[in-house]
């Protein structure tokens, strides 16, 4: 493995770029908006699990092929965008619980979020190529352990950062959610809001070049 300095390093860049406002924190917020605190710890979770694929497929050296084929590149960036856009209207199209609804709809809105947030980081090339320009940055080749065990032990560590700050925001979101008044109202408005911020961040994640 590298040497302190270098993990050191590897831990204070990561914690700033996980600080830093991007896709999964507002993908996180716009779920718990629209479902609640659980929904969003779910989609917080779903992004963490969706992201080993991309760890997998850095430490396997399968993430290159975005740059050999630009293609495969803009075709899974432009699938993920329209997933996004769809549940974003979904959300926004979803009609409002009824009182003796809501226990049940926030277990199902929590599931949801959960498979869906795995699907929505499947489908996010952009992290793939961030796994695979950014860790072999910290890859010593001298070290006893193989590179491939190396890129998955930082990029395992660099996921759990990432979650770290999805929570976070999360708990931020909740907060503000619960300080407004619980009615069928404000749900409606919660799921508004977090359907359009869905549908917002599709549309500039499909018209973002590169």
């Amino acid at each position: 493995m590298p040497p302190f300095d270098v993990l050191l390093a590897f831990v204070v860049t990561t914690a700033l770029f996980a600080l830093l406002p991007g896709p999964s924190m507002l993908y996180a917020a716009a779920r718990t908006m629209a479902g609640g605190r659980q929904a969003g710890l779910m989609a917080a979770l779903g992004l963490h699990l969706g992201a080993y694929v991309h760890v997998a497929a850095a430490a396997a050296g399968l993430s290159v092929l975005f740059h050999a084929i630009p293609i495969a590149y803009a075709a899974v960036k432009l699938a993920g965008a329209l997933y996004l856009i769809w549940l974003g209207i979904s959300l926004v199209r979803s009609r409002p619980a009824q009182e003796g609804e809501i226990a049940g709809n926030g277990a199902r809105s929590a599931r949801q979020a959960f498979v869906q947030s795995i699907t929505v980081e499947v489908l996010n090339p952009k992290t793939a190529l961030f796994f695979v320009a950014f860790l072999p940055q910290f890859v010593v080749g001298a070290a006893t352990l193989p590179i491939w065990l190396q890129l998955a032990i930082l990029g395992t560590a660099a996921n759990a950062i990432f979650s770290f700050g999805d929570i976070v925001v999360v708990f931020l979101a909740a907060s503000i959610v619960n300080r407004l008044k619980r009615s069928s109202g404000v749900q409606a408005l919660m799921r508004r809001t977090g359907g359009t911020l869905l549908i917002g961040l599709g549309a500039h994640l499909a018209l973002q070049r590169g």
